[in-house]
Parts: structure tokens; sequence; C-alpha cells
């Protein structure tokens, strides 16, 4: 059996994109067929077997797009296995502790049975788009944070859960 998942994305300057195509590389390095696609152009869930949905945090917020997808796709998205990560601190905190979800990212996965949520470092650095971005960077509080081992250790459990039988 082949199971097809979606890496569903919000991000705003293409951080929460690269570790959605880190997930999506492990899944496919382990036998799974994987399809990373913007949040914003997912017409349809119905084709997948199973759901990872990232947003990057901004403000204490989920990225629009994945609130949105959320939203949009919640009746098919209850019917299959769904993950969520989050993307943001802009330090080592994602990778010194568990960082719980957001309150509005906490109600989605309530609503939809959502497996299992993670929080990763957030990357932020020159050329961001958005005043406060790079306010932020000019500040010298940007940098990259993501820790891809622990995305590629994420994701691998996230197939470990979809293979086992």
């Amino acid at each position: 059996m082949t199971c097809t998942v979606l890496v569903a994305y919000g991000s705003k300057n293409g951080s929460t994109a690269q570790i959605a195509e880190a997930v999506a590389d492990v899944l496919r390095k382990d036998g799974l067929t994987a399809e990373t696609l913007s949040a914003r152009s997912v017409a349809s869930v119905t084709s997948y077997d199973a759901v990872v949905v990232g947003g990057g945090l901004y403000a204490g917020r989920w990225h629009r797009d994945a609130q949105r997808f959320v939203r949009r796709h919640r009746r098919e998205l209850t019917k299959r296995p769904v993950w969520f990560f989050s993307s943001g601190p802009l330090d080592a905190s994602a990778s010194e502790r568990d960082i719980p979800p957001v309150p509005g990212v906490k109600r989605a996965m309530v609503r939809l049975g959502v497996r299992e949520h993670v929080t990763f470092g957030g990357c932020l650095e020159e050329g961001a788009k958005g005043r406060v971005a790079r306010m932020i960077v000019r500040s010298g509080r940007g940098g990259d944070f993501r820790d891809f081992d622990a995305i590629e250790a994420w994701a691998a459990g996230v197939v470990h859960a979809l293979t086992r039988v």
C-alpha cells in the first residue's frame, strides 16, 4: 500500500516552506509519496491519505494561509491522520524545550483530532518581507534557528506512525 501525504504550509519569507520540504524529503526517503504545496494553493485534500500542515508564527498567530487551509478543509481533515508544525522562535528555545501550540492552533488540533504538534525554531534573515521583520533583522535579533536534525527526526516519527501495521 502506498501512502500519499500532503505537506501544506503557510510561509511569508520561505523558512516554513523549507521546513515543509525537509519533512516531505524524509517521507519520500522512507518510501511514502509526499507532495509539498503552499496551503493557499491546495484545492482539495481528498486524494491524500494523510496531511501535515505547517505555519510560520507571527505575533503569536499561525500564518493566515495555514489557518485558512485548516478551516477550508476541516471536514476532510477529520477523516485522515493530521500532524501540525509551527516555526517561529528566533532563539534557541525550540531546541531546548517543547513549546506548546499557540491558542488558535491548539483549538484547531482539538477540533480535527490532530495527532501531534511541534514547534521548530524560525529563520528571519536579511531581505525579509514586512516592516516588522526588517526591524527585527536590523536590531540583530534575526538569524536561522531551524534545527534540521530535529525536523528530520520528527518527520521520521510521522513515517513510523503511518507505516506501522
